[in-house]
């Protein structure tokens, strides 16, 4: 059986945070990416890595300011 449960009390919670989450996301991606395609180019990735990171940081902007 359940406990009792007291539903009048609120139960706090953490925000999401936008940044590491993408950016965790951004590098997991271009890891799989090296690893299942060694003939990338750097260059490439960089661009890529960066442009994410970039992304990431945009919506974390985004999200702070509609949490306002």
């Amino acid at each position: 059986m359940r406990p009792d449960i007291d539903r009048t009390e609120r139960r706090r919670v953490h925000r999401t945070d936008w940044m590491a989450l993408l950016s965790g996301v951004v590098f997991i991606a271009a890891g799989i990416v090296f690893i299942s395609e060694p003939s990338v180019q750097p260059l490439v990735m960089l661009m890529v890595l960066v442009s994410g990171l970039g992304f990431a940081g945009l919506v974390a902007i985004l999200a702070k300011a509609i949490r306002r």
